[in-house]
């Protein structure tokens, strides 16, 4: 395959090629060889920047002046080649103060990526009887990735290019024993006995250029204007070795009993803690067997119970000596921030779920229920410890986390009849997770910090990622408190105020099915209930009047931004501190206004993510058979395919609510996102 893919900033591309090749052969009546491969390399340019400081869409969504002709600013810099920016520092400076000019930015600042990939397996089977056989296979999975990211000279950032280099190489062994036997005519018996031998290896560096760069567009590291410092390098080698049992009994295709058991031994945590198990049972009764009911179609119970085991990564056990500064040509070194933990012991989580699955009226209607409880405790983790202790943070084994929820699927065929049908299908659930316990008599963990000074924390008795920071002042009976003086929100300046939880409430789906002959539609209703986002696009955009709120009539009829004593300014929802209504309007004249970073809190921008969606949209024709009765073609069917289609409701203003940064567990964050894009797509399917 070849893909070749334009993105929605300038000066942006991608390009992959993939190759796969699969093969078997039967060398024998019992034994059969089989390999595969895949060879995948990927060329990309110019992705587009995340974060703050260098994302041009947090200059187009938090400080941009309006009046700037974008074009303007393309033409001049093809036209000179230099960065003349909208934002310059000074009227006889025209050197950026804070943004460069955006094409600039596009063709000058550019980062690039490639990576070759190969991966691929191969495997021998030998069947010893006609209810056991043996598998044997090697697997690897390597590749080689190179990312480079370059600043201009002339640029508001010191000129830089920086280069990441990864070789990246995973192996594993496996060797297991199958069996599948019917024991009696309503007994079987089936399962697996194995081994898994898991070896990675990662090789990295990563290095800089120091103080700019002496000539421009050159990007080297031997153009750095001052000495380069030592790079950055690892080398990490993980082994895990596993062994592990299935046994998985049925009984008159009723009742069905599966247990697992495991056993991995890794290389990264302390010996006497290195070997840890983790077992499994799942059990179901198809009760529908046993009860003679003409309105029951198919009906099944299930209970499960797993534990599931997981080591810590690479060096987190013996403390490491990290590379300063030369001083009179000797190497410094100095102990790592970082405190590494000898005694750490595995991660593990212990899950049960029951369920229950039904079918009614030939299966015209139906449901399937399940619910849920996963604890997970001993994650491996830093904690912040007193600077007295040498040290600013610590690897520890930390808290439990709790999730708990129901998950609910209905599926309904109104309509079914020889050329029309209509089938129905909607799922719901709601997970709850709870922080349990953390680390000795630390009672909140900070997860992450963002700019505009928010945090997402995991604290004793909340959810797992609550937002904190600055808050309203609220009167007794629930209401912000507004300053009388200016009409401006009184602030609760503390930094650890609870403003909002990253976990929505509740996700849905609707898909609608339909199919005509040889028509077929359908489409999916997605929808997400709660859940809380932080936009530093408005944060900041509020303040330096780049949205319509900031602009335009109050209520008065009078332009908001004209003096309150002249009919101007807004007023914001509220009470006085005797719990009336607020009637003081606000100042909107400039930076200072109550509605922006320089006097809102936190959380007035603080925002529900719900949403509904048109998700997907998909309309296919398949040529009647007869029309290709006398041809070669057996069926020929045409589709057409729609994503993000549409976005029915949300409370987030100026973005999506899906679109946003997020690392890991953390998210909710916004800050420059690229608008959302509708996805449309052609498929033509021809069979021979």
């Amino acid at each position: 395959t070849n893909l070749s893919q334009d993105g929605l900033m300038p000066n942006r591309s991608l390009k992959r090629n993939t190759f796969e090749l699969n093969a078997s052969s039967k060398l024998h009546d019992k034994l059969k060889v089989s390999a595969s491969a895949n060879l995948v390399r990927t060329d990309t340019k110019g992705r587009n920047e995340t974060g703050y400081s260098d994302n041009i869409l947090s200059s187009f969504r938090q400080w941009f002046q309006t009046n700037v002709d974008i074009k303007e600013q393309e033409d001049v810099y093809f036209k000179t080649r230099r960065n003349v920016t909208w934002n310059p520092a000074y009227y006889d400076d025209l050197s950026p103060i804070f943004w460069d000019n955006p094409y600039w930015t596009r063709y000058e600042n550019y980062q690039t990526d490639n990576r070759s990939r190969f991966f691929g397996n191969m495997g021998l089977n030998y069947k010893i009887t006609d209810w056991l056989n043996v598998d044997g296979k090697v697997s690897t999975d390597t590749y080689t990735y190179i990312q480079e990211e370059r600043i201009n000279k002339g640029s508001n950032p010191v000129a830089k290019y920086t280069r990441y280099n990864v070789d990246f190489t995973e192996i594993n062994y496996d060797l297991m024993l199958n069996f599948n036997k019917d024991l009696t005519e309503k007994i079987n018996l089936n399962g697996v006995v194995g081994t898994n031998l898991r070896r990675t290896h990662q090789r990295s560096i990563y290095a800089s250029t120091n103080g700019g760069l002496v000539a421009d567009r050159i990007f080297s590291f031997t153009n750095s204007a001052s000495p380069i410092e030592a790079p950055s390098e690892s080398d990490e080698k993980v082994g895990v070795d596993g062994i592990y049992g299935l046994l998985s009994f049925g009984y008159d295709k009723t009742l069905y009993i599966d247990v697992t058991a495991r056993q991995d031994h890794s290389s990264t945590l302390p010996s006497d803690n290195s070997k840890y198990f983790y077992p499994s049972v799942a059990t179901s009764f198809i009760f529908s067997e046993v009860i003679d009911a003409p309105w029951l179609s198919f009906g099944k119970a299930r209970v499960n119970y797993a534990e599931v085991g997981n080591s810590a990564g690479f060096g987190q056990l013996k403390d490491i000596l990290s590379y300063s500064y030369q001083f009179d040509g000797n190497a410094m070194y100095s102990v790592s921030g970082t405190k590494r933990n000898p005694d750490l012991k595995p991660e593990s989580t212990t899950s049960i779920e029951a369920g229950l699955e039904m079918y009614f009226l030939s299966r015209r209607l139906g449901f399937d229920f399940s619910w849920y409880k996963t604890n997970t405790k001993d994650q491996i983790m830093p904690v912040a410890v007193s600077n007295s202790t040498g040290y600013t943070d610590k690897i520890v084994n930390a808290g439990e986390v709790e999730n708990k929820g129901i998950e609910v699927s209905l599926f309904a065929s109104p309509v079914k009849t020889d050329d029309f049908k209509w089938d129905i299908n909607v799922n719901w659930s709601k997970n709850e997770n709870k922080v349990l316990s953390l680390f000795d008599e630390v009672t909140n963990l900070q997860l992450g910090s963002f700019q505009g000074g928010v945090t997402l924390n995991a604290t004793i008795g909340q959810p797992y990622g609550v937002w904190q920071g600055t808050d309203y002042q609220y009167h007794e009976n629930g209401q912000p408190l507004i300053n009388e003086a200016n009409g401006r929100y009184l602030v609760n300046s503390s930094a650890s105020n609870n403003i909002g939880n990253m976990n929505p409430d509740w996700n849905a789906g609707i898909n609608n099915k339909f199919s005509y002959k040889n028509f077929n539609l359908s489409f999916l209703i997605d929808i997400q209930h709660g859940g809380d986002v932080f936009s530093l696009d408005t944060w900041y955009g509020f303040a330096t009047g780049l949205y319509d709120r900031s602009a335009g009539l109050n209520d008065k009829g009078n332009p908001v931004r004209d003096a309150v004593a002249d009919g101007g300014g807004i007023l914001l929802p509220g009470v006085k501190t005797d719990g009336t209504p607020n009637t003081t309007y606000t100042d909107m004249s400039n930076y200072a206004n109550a509605t922006g970073y320089y006097r809102a809190s936190n959380a007035q921008h603080m925002y529900d993510a719900s949403y509904v969606k048109l998700r997907e949209v998909a309309f296919s024709y398949t040529l009647p058979s007869k029309v290709l009765e006398n041809s070669f073609i057996s069926a020929v069917q045409f589709s057409v395919i729609g994503s993000n289609l549409w976005i029915i409701s949300k409370n987030l203003p100026y973005a999506d609510p899906e679109a946003g940064l997020s690392s890991g567990n953390l998210k909710g964050f916004q800050s420059g996102v690229l608008p959302t894009t509708r996805d449309l797509g052609f498929n033509v399917k021809v069979q021979f």
